[in-house]
């Protein structure tokens, strides 16, 4: 009987080797504990594994979806405008900007958006959060493509080019919003008062002097502003004592 229990212990070893597991149990109808789910996982990790770039996955599902980036496939269609996607989750995303759908709201301000990364990096305007940090300056931002953007001014490369007057900028929507200068499109309008601008940010700045949205608060005195390069300045006055005039509209 002891010995019966000597066996019985020794076959809840853990092995680490198919083979070891093999041998050691040669001829015994009995299968370890834990034999089976070894060879299970085993066999799930090198089916999981892009036989491109070696990246493993959880799931075959996953892979699948992995390996249309290498064979570009993109299977998913949108019916309105033809561009195609890797992932139908991709497809439902862009759809939302024909449908004009936003089904995620700023609980702050009631302002909704097509993706929820995008209401994250929304918020961080409010509670003034910058997780984004640049190595070579030290300036914060809110979010990853402010600060891409921010870093070409380290590198000096300004690959984008106005092929009227040749000027450069760092992307390409400086560029395009550059184009509109030349040719004097104006195609943003405000439904309030109708007045129109060259690009959306300057209409969504215009539309919070109807409004009376200040998004941008001074963590030192409270004082709110209508646009972050006005809280900038603001923000002078309590670091050298100068006044700024400029208006808030």
């Amino acid at each position: 009987m002891e010995h019966d229990n000597k066996l019985d212990n020794s076959k809840r070893n853990v092995f680490t080797d198919v083979d070891s597991v093999a041998r050691a149990y040669k001829g015994d109808e009995e299968k370890p504990l834990g034999c089976k789910t070894f060879t299970k996982q085993k066999s799930l990790h090198r089916n999981t594994q892009c036989d491109l770039c070696g990246k493993s996955f959880a799931n075959s599902s996953n892979l699948t979806k992995h390996k249309r980036i290498h064979s570009g496939e993109k299977p998913f269609s949108c019916e309105v405008c033809g561009k195609s996607f890797i992932m139908n989750s991709h497809l439902a995303r862009h759809e939302r900007i024909h449908t004009e759908e936003k089904p995620y709201h700023c609980e702050i301000c009631g302002k909704s958006f097509i993706r929820n990364s995008i209401l994250i990096t929304h918020i961080r305007i409010h509670t003034g959060e910058k997780p984004c940090f640049c190595e070579v300056c030290g300036k914060y931002f809110f979010s990853d493509s402010n600060l891409t953007r921010h870093k070409k001014l380290h590198t000096g490369k300004r690959p984008f080019y106005c092929e009227v007057c040749g000027k450069s900028y760092c992307n390409n929507s400086e560029l395009r919003r550059h184009k509109n200068v030349h040719t004097g499109e104006k195609r943003f309008y405000c439904e309030i008062c109708g007045k129109s601008f060259f690009d959306h940010f300057n209409l969504v700045v215009h539309i919070r002097s109807h409004t009376g949205e200040r998004a941008y608060r001074c963590e030192i005195c409270g004082k709110s502003f209508i646009t972050n390069s006005h809280l900038k300045r603001h923000k002078r006055t309590h670091t050298a004592g100068k006044s700024f005039d400029y208006r808030d509209t």
